[in-house]
């Protein structure tokens, strides 16, 4: 079985994302290409770093109109990524037109509630209630529109698990045992991530930013 861990490569710089991946490609079992990334290097971007033999997980959020989104989704459809984003805020018919336009060997999973966001922000930003109610909304209207799963915090994921028991689950934001959290608000450890029920755990900085990011990446595999 290979590695839950999906390396973020959040850089803008081609060269320095295929060495982060040539170095830490034993020891995960995907490469998340952000916005930082794609908006730099677009489609050729992603065929470079393709070459890896690695699956591609595009955290693009999308988030238009059903049919701006659709279009959007069936112009990615050459790169046969593994794992597509798009914001479940979008709402059904979105939600389904994504799904519908999407490749069939691409997991198109719905984004809930960003792991930089806690209940205060959600105030501001006319969402009431906790954060975990409304990751529950929304998972259960990506499951409902034909959605492969949702992205949410690790301290949703059992929670998301339990409604949607043959979801997939993708955690970002996870922070080893005594980690910085940068501007994340609701991470959990991988190992807790996998525990709660997570399908693919997403770490960034703690392996990218580490000194040895091959090293960084085999500690947090050996805590799995």
């Amino acid at each position: 079985m290979s590695s839950p861990i999906y390396v973020a490569i959040d850089t803008p710089d081609l060269s320095k994302a295929q060495d982060l991946a040539g170095r830490v490609r034993g020891h995960v079992g995907g490469l998340k290409l952000g916005l930082e990334f794609f908006c730099a290097h677009g489609h050729h971007g992603v065929r470079e770093m393709m070459k890896f033999d690695l699956p591609i997980f595009l955290d693009l959020k999308l988030h238009d109109i059903p049919n701006t989104v659709a279009k959007a989704v069936q112009a990615l459809n050459g790169l046969e990524p593994a794992i597509l984003t798009v914001h479940a805020a979008g709402g059904r018919a979105m939600l389904e037109d994504a799904k519908a336009a999407a490749g069939i060997n691409t997991k198109v999973v719905a984004v809930t509630v960003l792991t930089s966001l806690d209940n205060s922000d959600l105030q501001d930003i006319g969402v009431g209630g906790r954060a975990e109610d409304q990751v529950a909304r929304l998972a259960d209207l990506a499951r409902s529109a034909g959605l492969d799963g949702i992205v949410c915090s690790g301290e949703e994921v059992a929670l998301a698990k339990r409604a949607w028991a043959d979801g997939y689950f993708v955690v970002p934001g996870v922070r080893p045992q005594g980690g910085a959290m940068g501007d994340q608000k609701r991470a959990v450890t991988p190992r807790e991530a996998l525990d709660r029920g997570a399908s693919i755990l997403v770490v960034g900085r703690p392996i990218s930013l580490a000194e040895n990011p091959d090293q960084a990446a085999r500690e947090i595999e050996a805590t799995l």
